[in-house]
């Protein structure tokens, strides 16, 4: 496993993201991108002309639950190291999955509008993080993820789905509040983390190469259903937590444990 350092902890929680260089070996990544690129021929649900989608739609192709699809996807998903690193860096004693997605912004994409991923997902806790895994060099001209330093611990826009409307939000946002915002790039095996409650966003792809993104999201293992999601929320819930009622602890099929310590 890599090594993750008080130091890198402390970055994590003061700046909701941290980038770790090398997480991932890439003859792993070389062997994922492949097997993804046949799955997201298969399941794309992007049919329509660039030009003629909506915002979200024209910002990536999104395809979830892979690891359902292919064993050498759930092998990657399932990978503990991975899922310590989560764990270790969120300071939980142990993850489980929430959903894997794949983010394929075509060449010529869009902008990924400014949003936080937690408006979506029907959790009671503040300990989730998403494994943003770049299957090639990103540079920024490819999309990348930029972050509003430490807006996790902020409260503002977070009712809002990701649209035109929070790309406005946020944009002012950001700037009133005065959060720096990053601007990394990421080599092949760089790992970006962020926080579910983190405001980012990404750039359009201005290259004439697809920007090929993994994502695993976990959750802290003890994690509960909201006691009051939203219609926004219930929608992953039915995905992603069947039959879970609010306030129980979530421990569907779904939402395996891929690391404890004890």
């Amino acid at each position: 496993m890599v090594d993750i350092s008080v130091e890198m902890q402390e970055k994590y929680r003061r700046d909701g993201y941290i980038r770790i260089p090398q997480g991932v070996d890439a003859g792993s990544l070389g062997l994922l991108s492949r097997e993804l690129r046949n799955l997201m021929v298969k399941l794309n649900p992007n049919s329509a002309p660039i030009e003629m989608r909506s915002t979200y739609k024209k910002a990536f192709t999104q395809v979830t639950n892979l690891w359902q699809k292919s064993d050498l996807v759930k092998t990657f998903v399932f990978r503990q190291d991975l899922a310590e690193i989560a764990a270790t860096i969120m300071g939980v004693n142990g993850v489980r999955l929430y959903h894997d997605q794949a983010l394929f912004k075509e060449a010529g994409g869009g902008p990924t509008p400014w949003h936080v991923d937690q408006v979506y997902w029907p959790l009671d806790t503040r300990n989730t993080c998403t494994f943003w895994i770049p299957l090639q060099r990103t540079p920024w001209e490819m999309g990348t993820l930029s972050f509003a330093r430490g807006s996790h611990l902020k409260n503002g826009g977070r009712d809002m789905v990701i649209s035109d409307e929070s790309e406005a939000f946020f944009s002012e946002y950001v700037k009133q509040t005065g959060f720096e915002v990053s601007a990394d790039e990421f080599e092949l095996g760089d790992i970006s983390v962020h926080a579910g409650w983190t405001v980012h966003h990404a750039g359009p792809n201005l290259t004439d190469q697809a920007r090929e993104v993994m994502t695993i999201i976990y959750m802290a293992d003890d994690t509960r259903l909201l006691k009051s999601p939203t219609k926004t929320q219930l929608v992953d819930r039915d995905a992603f937590t069947p039959g879970v009622q609010p306030g129980e602890l979530i421990t569907t099929p779904l939402n395996p444990v891929l690391f404890r310590k004890n």
